[in-house]
């Protein structure tokens, strides 16, 4: 069963970086399955379950170009700490992995350095190479402190004043030697308002007096002018940001042939005793008309359609089962436009090949 934990806390945030990857179910076929004890059945597929849940990374060109971009930042940024690093902020629109992509970069950068530089510090300290942090709608500059200090479990996270607590995250950030810090979803920030603003600002102080690299992620922050000078009014209090940032833009696939190639890797994992090779790359069509390319939605459909299928015996995912499974509501609305864009491809194809 999956256990529950937090990224936003060390304890979780550790967790997530050295717990091992799962191991891949056997695939059995359906004999198989009707012979074992109901107990044995149940637990089985309670593993299956999990996994389809949870069956890893597939390394999409999306992921490979940002992983790449977050590589270069990161490692190019060894001014000392009297210089401002630069910091890189992924930006698209919900449903395309921005927080997965940030997360495994960020994973793989603490395993890395935990392995050369030793889980504690030269003072006895324990190394935390990152922390991170997710922003809410009613963050502000006081609550944004006390979720860094949070992180590290600070004894003076749940009192303090702003000041006081950003001085404690600081302490932290020093004595951990974190290089890496993650701020999720900083779309919540409202230039226009009074917190919002006191917010974006002090992002620009723990850029000037935390010696990291700061990595964004957010939802469509372009469309949102998020790095326009002067959002607030004739303030000028924003114009760092777009000459700081390097913005890293995740798009949705395209009807191409990546989206092929993705549905081939996402069926190379399901384990299902009567999914065969080619069976749901036949549905390539179909799933990009229902998810429109956004890989959050593709997940969610599958993971759905995987558990239904194991429960009701189907055992594969076919057109009739994923046509009984609802997903996010971006996705349905927008379907019956994508339904109608592909019966236009349809009918070029069939008039071209008169």
């Amino acid at each position: 069963m999956t256990t529950a934990y937090s990224l936003s806390r060390k304890q979780g945030w550790r967790r997530f970086t050295d717990t091992p990857a799962r191991i891949r179910p056997d695939r059995l076929a359906a004999a198989a399955l009707a012979r074992m004890a109901p107990v044995d059945r149940a637990r089985f597929d309670e593993t299956r379950h999990d996994w389809h849940a949870n069956f890893g990374t597939i390394a999409t060109p999306q992921l490979v170009q940002v992983r790449e971009e977050l590589d270069l930042i990161v490692a190019s940024n060894r001014q000392d700490s009297d210089r401002v690093r630069g910091a890189a902020v992924i930006d698209g629109f919900p449903g395309l992995g921005k927080t997965t992509m940030v997360n495994l970069f960020a994973r793989d950068f603490d395993r890395t350095a935990r392995q050369l530089g030793g889980d504690t510090t030269e003072d006895g300290g324990e190394r935390i190479p990152v922390f991170r942090v997710g922003l809410t709608s009613n963050t502000t500059l006081r609550t944004l402190n006390k979720m860094i200090c949070e992180f590290y479990g600070h004894p003076g996270a749940t009192n303090g004043t702003a000041a006081q607590l950003a001085t404690f995250a600081l302490d932290c950030v020093l004595k951990c030697e974190t290089s890496v810090g993650i701020i999720d979803d900083v779309h919540f920030i409202n230039q226009n308002s009074r917190d919002g603003l006191a917010v974006s600002n002090h992002l620009k102080w723990l850029a000037n007096e935390l010696p990291v690299t700061f990595i964004y992620a957010g939802v469509g922050l372009s469309e949102r002018r998020f790095f326009d000078e002067g959002l607030a009014g004739e303030s000028t209090a924003l114009a760092q940001t777009a000459a700081r940032w390097t913005r890293l833009e995740v798009v949705p696939f395209e009807r191409d042939d990546s989206w092929t190639v993705l549905i081939k890797a996402i069926e190379k994992q399901l384990v299902l005793a009567k999914a065969r090779p080619g069976r749901l790359v036949a549905l390539d069509e179909y799933l990009f008309e229902r998810t429109g390319g956004h890989i959050g939605s593709l997940i969610t459909l599958v993971t759905r359609g995987c558990f239904k299928a194991i429960k009701n015996g189907t055992e594969a995912l076919t057109w009739d089962l994923l046509q009984t499974i609802r997903i996010d509501e971006a996705a349905e609305r927008s379907r019956p436009r994508r339904a109608a864009e592909t019966k236009r491809r349809g009918r070029k194809k069939e008039g071209a090949s008169r």
